[in-house]
């Protein structure tokens, strides 16, 4: 008996399929294939049942961050220097799509033609994106975002180069005397990677409480509550959006809010909750330069039914630092420390105390903020108005050596 019938026995008897079943029935085979053949089939069998199928070798590979399935068939890996195709074979369009619905099941969802697509999170950390036809072209795309296997802490960043010299005490400062930060920059820049080190800085009599539309942020803390947002059914209901989520999280005793990603209209009970006591909070946003961030909370604020005025207000007293992070290459890096103040018009923008600079050959270093384009949103520039800025710039200085302290700002 092979062993994909005997799969197919063990479910028509009731059972479903799990570890246990999996290891029973490649132990059965044991006298047939050996010891080394019988594991070497229970890890496929695994693989195909429990896990990824095919893929399930690349999730493995430490140097893999993202991997994506197109219509086509043809698979696609970011090892850290941007995609590349690789030589996997996933079978027909019924197979893979079997495989999406497989992988969709195993995180607790549906994946179907009357709930098409999928956002969730695997078992083993990993974040599943699915979509079907007629949604998109060809066959089902499948997109899973591999994390660390083990979360990387401050001083790894450190280590690495990410965190440039000097700089390590000011993001240390920002943790141990409460400021509320954002940490912003594009897909994949290493975001919630950074925030997650941070949070791990935090006094471990702390409570964390950590709101994400799909789980994603890991922090090494021994008090921490995740809070998981949930898609509707498809009856269209039993949803929790982020917004419930943060009023939940209010009354929870919290420390610390986290927001794994401000995408919506729960920039209204964010800032909210910055505004009422809660010292400490923090989250990311999808900006390119730190410079858009402010325009980045208008629009969301704009989604929440907030009014600029409401919304300069709010960010002026609740937010007081902007960490940009960028990725050049293989490299994720700390680009710039900005500070966020208002200007004559009463409208917040990010000015840049600390920025980092490319050197010829590639080189990078930390120094002082000193771009025009740094600034973000309206109010003069370098160029413009230089006096203006320089007196801008020097204001943001004492407003960051104020929060973190004077000994710790280069």
């Amino acid at each position: 008996m092979t062993l994909d019938p005997m799969v197919w026995e063990q479910i028509r008897a009731g059972r479903a399929p799990d570890a246990e079943v999996v290891e029973r029935i490649a132990r059965s085979e044991l006298a047939v294939l050996g010891s080394a053949g019988a594991a070497d089939a229970g890890a496929r069998l695994s693989a195909s049942v429990l896990g990824a199928g095919p893929l399930e070798r690349l999730t493995e590979d430490p140097a893999v961050t993202d991997i994506a399935v197109n219509g086509d068939g043809r698979v696609w890996v970011d090892r850290g220097a941007g995609m590349e195709q690789v030589a996997v074979s996933l079978g027909s369009v019924a197979v893979r799509r079997a495989m999406a619905v497989r992988l969709a099941a195993l995180a607790g969802r549906r994946l179907d033609d009357t709930a098409a697509y999928v956002d969730a999170v695997l078992p083993t950390g990993v974040r599943l994106h699915a979509i079907l036809p007629p949604l998109v072209s060809g066959g089902p795309h499948v997109t899973l975002r591999v994390p660390a296997r083990v979360p990387l802490s401050f001083e790894d960043l450190v280590a690495a180069g990410s965190v440039p010299v000097g700089w390590g005490p000011v993001l240390r400062g920002l943790v141990e005397r409460r400021v509320s930060f954002l940490v912003s920059g594009g897909t994949g820049a290493g975001k919630t990677t950074l925030l997650g080190a941070l949070l791990g800085l935090a006094d471990q009599r702390e409570r964390i409480l950590v709101v994400e539309d799909v789980r994603e942020l890991a922090v090494e803390h021994p008090h921490v509550v995740h809070l998981e947002g949930r898609s509707p059914n498809v009856e269209g209901v039993g949803e929790v959006t982020m917004v419930t989520l943060l009023r939940q999280a209010l009354r929870m005793r919290p420390d610390r809010i986290v927001v794994g990603e401000v995408r919506g209209a729960e920039v209204r009970e964010l800032l909210s909750a910055l505004n009422t006591g809660h010292e400490g909070g923090a989250g990311t946003i999808h900006a390119n330069a730190a410079s858009d961030v402010v325009a980045r909370i208008e629009a969301l604020g704009a989604l929440a039914g907030m009014s600029l005025p409401a919304v300069h207000a709010q960010v002026l007293s609740a937010l007081a630092v902007v960490v940009q992070v960028r990725r050049h290459g293989r490299e994720r890096t700390v680009e710039s420390i900005g500070v966020v103040l208002g200007d004559p018009g009463g409208r917040p923008r990010v000015v840049p105390v600390l920025h980092r600079v490319r050197h010829e050959g590639g080189n990078l270093a930390g120094s002082e903020g000193s771009e025009g384009s740094g600034g973000g949103g309206s109010g003069g520039s370098a160029e413009g108005d230089p006096a203006g800025w320089l007196a801008l710039r020097r204001a943001a200085r004492e407003r960051l050596v104020a929060l973190v302290g004077a000994e710790v700002v280069p």
